[in-house]
């Protein structure tokens, strides 16, 4: 049998590589949502007229006001 591709790799190599490629995908975006939930966390808004917001509707980014 005549393997040619470059990335045959057979048995406890290609286990680790792909465990380890897996982690690292893992940890970048755990560090990339943390991220984004911090820089979020200190954006604060209020909501003007709550009762006219409709529950679909293109116009609700009009209800909202960040307040920093």
């Amino acid at each position: 049998m005549d393997n040619r591709s470059i990335f045959a790799f057979d048995g406890i190599t290609g286990m680790l590589i792909a465990t380890a490629l897996l982690l690292g995908i893992l940890a970048v975006l755990t560090v990339w949502g943390l991220n984004v939930q911090q820089a979020n966390s200190e954006t604060y808004y209020v909501l003007e007229n709550p009762k006219e917001i409709k529950m679909i509707s293109t116009e609700n980014v009009n209800h909202y006001k960040v307040v920093k």
